[in-house]
């Protein structure tokens, strides 16, 4: 098969696949004032057809960012809270992204909840969390949980699997369960402050519905609609 020749089975072809979308719309009159209480509302939407089976991590999220000469990268993360100021994610402080945002705080967020036919983007800057919000957050981690955030040197590269077993059994005989892990000095969190967050409800025929909020100086949240 040369790189030009196209897929004969439709089942295997990107080409030939397709979801004609029915959801319920998304008006104007209907959004919160707020872009996080609109996302409030969404986000229980997706939690609550999590609970069913239909979506999966509805607090999972498309991460991207870029370096200081502008090349992107793009990984999924679990988002850990939202509130008014937006929303917080934690990572080793070594990874790339984190080296990413040292150079260049801009980053991008999606949401993918495919089985509802929505996606929330959001784009805004990164700053890191206070240690104590960090360390209140590490503790409520399962104990494995913990003992990784030590074991991975996150975004490097290593020999082997084995390797980084090791390094976690010897953290697990170091502090078995019941004893209390240290908080590693080189992970923690971000609260990303948006800038633009975008509602996406796809619709019937690709007229999908695509309402977006953007900061102003003065304070009131400015809403418009995109094409699709």
């Amino acid at each position: 098969m040369t790189d030009r020749e196209p897929l004969l089975d439709p089942v295997l072809d990107p080409a030939a696949m397709r979801k004609q979308y029915r959801a319920e719309g998304l008006a104007e009159q209907d959004l919160a004032t707020h872009p996080m209480d609109q996302f409030a509302r969404w986000f229980e939407d997706a939690a609550r057809a999590a609970l069913h089976g239909t979506v999966y991590e509805p607090n999972a999220m498309i991460v991207s960012t870029a370096d200081a000469a502008g090349r992107p990268s793009s990984r999924t993360v679990l988002m850990k809270q939202f509130d008014t100021d937006g929303f917080v994610f934690y990572t080793n402080y070594n990874s790339r992204k984190a080296r990413d945002l040292a150079e260049n705080p801009h980053i991008s967020l999606l949401f993918p909840w495919h089985p509802l036919a929505r996606q929330v983007i959001v784009t805004g800057t990164a700053q890191r969390t206070g240690r104590d919000e960090t360390a209140a957050y590490f503790r409520t981690r399962p104990h494995g949980s913990q003992l990784g955030a030590w074991a991975s040197a996150q975004s490097t590269a290593i020999a082997s699997r084995a390797e980084l077993q090791a390094a976690y059994d010897d953290l697990a005989s170091r502090y078995p369960e019941g004893e209390q892990v240290p908080v590693p000095p080189h992970w923690g969190g971000y609260r990303i402050t948006p800038e633009t967050i975008e509602f996406w409800q796809g619709r019937e025929n690709r007229l999908h519905d695509r309402l977006r909020y953007t900061a102003t100086p003065a304070g009131p949240w400015q809403t418009e609609r995109l094409s699709p």
